[in-house]
């Protein structure tokens, strides 16, 4: 049986003219790998106490109809709320700034600016 040595797995036994199955042996890089760890408590609250800014901020868009930009606005909100968006802080600053010229398009009630500044608190 032949036996090949590669540093990444590859499949030989195409490229063979033998009808012996092919042994291939991979070799590991010596490097250590890295683990990511768990979130500590602290970092948990905070990035729970954002998503929850954002889905107030949501909820008070949603309830006060009639000013400009707010359907595009909902939608950037709802994708900015995500677990997988809020763990990212560069996204969200990035969507809070797109959220926020959308939302200063129109006139928006008191309610929505507050939660407004409440998102910008906890992302900043």
């Amino acid at each position: 049986m032949p036996t090949f040595v590669a540093d990444k797995p590859t499949l030989f036994a195409n490229s063979l003219q033998t009808s012996e199955p092919a042994r291939i042996i991979c070799k590991r890089p010596t490097e250590k790998m890295g683990f990511d760890t768990e979130p500590t408590f602290y970092e948990k609250a905070i990035l729970s106490d954002l998503q929850g800014a954002w889905q107030y901020l949501r909820e008070e868009v949603a309830e006060h109809p009639g000013f400009e930009g707010r359907e595009r606005a909902l939608f950037h909100i709802d994708d900015a709320m995500s677990w997988e968006s809020v763990r990212n802080l560069a996204q969200v600053q990035r969507s809070l700034i797109l959220v926020r010229n959308l939302l200063h398009q129109g006139d928006v009630p008191d309610a929505v600016a507050e939660c407004l500044g409440a998102v910008s608190e906890l992302s900043g």
